[in-house]
């Protein structure tokens, strides 16, 4: 599983009751994992990429930044140092309290809530940054999270989302071999298992995985919501990679067919999307 990531963040069939608790062990490995080192580079990485789409004047912020899916708070933490204004959801109980136990010992005034991704409670363009780490797999209605990003990022806010690649076999989402590659009737019969008798395969996550992406479909859906979409690819800084690296990066750039073998090659989708509207150029 990835550190940071609780898979208590869908959404259940309209009508049904949220559920807000979570098996003791996926809180507690969440818990552990979220103070990992290697945790802090991969959401210092996160925050690089989302930095990357801001004009230089604006990267010093402070930036209203809205963490979709916080988990135990480590990447709103992490925000609320650099100075700006945070606000943290998720739809786990457990995990909202441990984030704001965390952040109050730290002295920091980050407002976290209880909710769900696809009913955010700010208002219509509020936000400069919605941050949705590996979330919008686990959410039936994913199309109605896209819809409520849009609607709180500003003209120029950033999105950043992570999740899955159906594209790649390599995912660690359920404890099963090329599942990515599954066909959809078996990937539902696995996704019912894990949510009765067999948990252990979605790592005991009370909502696993239902939804399977790939770059190209979501920037096309984010195109939809006027977002300016870039990949991984696009963000990475060429000046931290050897040479042999750069020129793979740039070959990557040039040649279509190398970025989606490129794609295949890589277990999670990231995506950085610029919202447009008056007065917004793409980076």
């Amino acid at each position: 599983m990835q550190e940071e990531r609780t898979g208590n963040r869908g959404s259940p069939a309209a009508g049904d009751q949220w559920d807000h608790s979570s098996d003791s062990r996926f809180v507690d490995y969440y818990a552990r994992q979220s103070l990992t080192e290697e945790n802090r580079e991969r959401l210092e990485r996160i925050r690089e990429d989302v930095l990357w789409a801001f004009p230089p004047e604006q990267r010093e912020g402070p930036l209203e930044v809205v963490d979709i899916g916080c988990g135990p708070g480590a990447q709103s933490q992490l925000w609320a140092d650099d100075g700006h204004r945070v606000h943290g959801l998720d739809i786990n109980a457990e995990l909202v309290d441990l984030a704001r136990r965390r952040a109050e010992h730290e002295g920091q005034d980050i407002e976290f809530v209880v909710g769900s991704a696809t009913e955010l409670p700010w208002e219509d363009g509020t936000m400069d940054v919605c941050l949705v780490p590996e979330l919008l797999e686990h959410v039936p209605f994913w199309q109605e999270c896209l819809d409520e990003f849009a609607r709180v990022l500003r003209p120029g806010g950033v999105l950043f989302l992570s999740t899955n690649n159906r594209l790649c076999p390599v995912q660690e989402e359920f404890n099963l071999p090329l599942y990515s590659w599954y066909p959809g009737p078996l990937k539902r019969r696995f996704e019912e298992l894990a949510r009765t008798t067999r948990p252990q395969l979605a790592n005991y996550a009370t909502y696993p995985a239902v939804n399977w992406f790939t770059f190209y479909g979501l920037r096309r859906d984010l195109g939809r919501r006027g977002f300016n979409a870039f990949d991984r690819f696009d963000t990475t800084d060429a000046s931290r990679k050897s040479p042999s690296g750069r020129l793979a990066l740039a070959a990557i750039g040039q040649l279509p067919p190398l970025r989606l073998l490129a794609h295949v090659l890589t277990p999670y989708t990231r995506i950085v999307a610029i919202k447009q509207g008056t007065g917004t150029t793409p980076r």
